[in-house]
């Protein structure tokens, strides 16, 4: 492909991307908006719980570190199950 070719190529396409913007933005917004939905309502939740598990567990073996990681979870589970919040209350205050 020349250089005038390619040329005439990127033109087409952002005439497209111009004239028909529903093709040009191709749902990022909905995309995004299902990923931070996944995130925050099973992904988080359900990590915060397996760190309480695994902190129960190394408490109840005698682990000498057993507080430090039960309170690792605990910061863990505030930030899992308040992330939807905290995400909330970034987007507006940025607005």
């Amino acid at each position: 492909m020349n250089k005038k070719q390619m040329m005439m190529t990127l033109a087409i396409v952002a005439a497209i991307g111009i004239f028909v913007p529903d093709l040009a933005h191709a749902g990022l917004e909905t995309s995004l908006m299902g990923i931070k939905t996944k995130l925050t309502g099973v992904i988080l939740p359900l990590l915060s719980v397996i760190g309480i598990a695994i902190a129960g567990t190394s408490f109840f073996t005698g682990n000498p570190n057993a507080k430090q990681h039960i309170a690792y979870a605990i910061i863990g589970c505030i930030i899992g199950f308040g992330a939807q919040g905290i995400v909330d209350f970034i987007a507006q205050t940025v607005r």
